[in-house]
């Protein structure tokens, strides 16, 4: 972990802090190219009536959209919980060359949500992914999110 992941995962704490505000999920992701955060995303499933609205993949259709093409090769998306295999096949087929992720799949299952237990490092194993997978990243601040969102009243999973 370098000082750059901490400061990048600070900022996607942020965007999952805005997301908690705002009624949603308790998940942010930033992606970054160049050393400096393009665009950030999080969770809106529930304001989207989205399923597939997760923060890494609204992040993703952003960062296509600002960089006017498909692949972003060169940039690192930072999420403050690891990546579901939909998050990662999103990032894997948007060639980012790095993820790097707080909280696990699992610290997110124990809440409730039905995720599938399949690691990213399993993904990338299976798939033969090139991207650069690192976890823990301020993983204790990130399951406090978790924690403080589970604490609301109208929280709710899917």
């Amino acid at each position: 972990m370098t000082k750059k992941d901490e400061k990048f995962m600070k900022e996607a704490i942020k965007i999952c802090e805005k997301g908690i505000i705002n009624g949603q999920s308790p998940f942010g992701a930033v992606i970054v190219k160049n050393g400096k955060v393009i665009v950030s995303g999080h969770n809106q499933v529930w304001k989207d009536t989205d399923i597939t609205a997760h923060g890494e993949v609204v992040a993703i259709r952003k960062a296509n959209k600002k960089l006017k093409k498909i692949k972003l090769t060169g940039c690192t998306i930072y999420s403050t919980t690891e990546p579901c295999p939909m998050c990662f096949s999103a990032a894997h087929w948007a060639g980012v060359d790095r993820i790097v992720y707080g909280a696990s799949i699992g610290d997110v299952k124990r809440l409730g949500f039905g995720e599938l237990t399949i690691s990213d490092k399993m993904m990338k194993r299976f798939g033969h992914s090139k991207v650069k997978i690192n976890g823990g990243v301020l993983a204790k601040e990130c399951r406090e999110q978790l924690k403080r969102w589970k604490k609301l009243k109208k929280c709710k999973t899917y």
